[in-house]
């Protein structure tokens, strides 16, 4: 079981990485490296399908420009929502 996580976490890490656009490599990343080692498998599960989303829609709704999101709400995109760059 800790393997599947640690590969999780290996893929989560490397796709809020690489995004396509700078501005979001260093949001996205920077999101993920706070919250990961605290997650359980859903939450790991829930991240993934938040990564999944196009960097547009993710800026607007951690900016707060989009209030809804086109996955269900759950507790990463509660955290995502409040996430500020620092």
């Amino acid at each position: 079981m800790d393997l599947k996580i640690e590969n999780l976490k290996k893929k989560i890490i490397y796709r809020s990485n690489y995004r396509g656009t700078r501005e979001m490599d260093k949001l996205l990343s920077s999101f993920v490296v706070s919250i990961i080692d605290s997650l359980n498998m859903r939450e790991l599960e829930d991240l993934l399908n938040l990564l999944g989303l196009d960097d547009d829609s993710l800026y607007k709704y951690n900016q707060g420009l989009m209030k809804s999101l086109p996955i269900k709400e759950n507790n990463i995109t509660a955290l995502f929502k409040k996430y500020k760059y620092k």
